[in-house]
């Protein structure tokens, strides 16, 4: 019964910004990695940022200096601050985490059902 609601999405325009995020609940014994991904009509889903539970982070080269990935461990929640945003950007965005949901368990990775993102005008 887990479950990832990603929200902040919308339509903005080129060098414009957005804040998506992520809200984690139900039987939740432990969140591990989390990480937010991008699908483009088209493409296949592609990872945009990860990020530990310390708050180590990696980003795909395309949005290196524009993205920001964030945590709050005792919210159970994920953020994508977007700035800078570039038509290419536009796509519908993923929040996804590793979880125990269960004792015993292993963390099993969990998607949100994804927001909108559209860079025009």
């Amino acid at each position: 019964q887990v479950q990832l609601v990603e929200s902040g999405g919308g339509l903005v325009p080129p060098g414009g910004s957005l804040r998506l995020s992520c809200a984690a609940s139900g039987n939740i014994f432990g969140i591990y990695d989390m990480g937010w991904y991008r699908q483009a009509p088209g493409n296949g889903r592609e990872v945009v940022a990860t990020i530990t539970t310390r708050g180590n982070s990696n980003y795909a080269d395309s949005v290196k200096g524009r993205f920001t990935i964030s945590r709050d461990n005792a919210k159970n929640a994920l953020f994508l601050q977007m700035n800078n945003l570039k038509v290419e950007d536009t796509a519908v965005y993923y929040c996804t985490a590793a979880i125990v949901s269960s004792v015993p368990g292993i963390p099993t990775p969990y998607w949100g059902q994804g927001t909108q993102v559209t860079v025009s005008s």
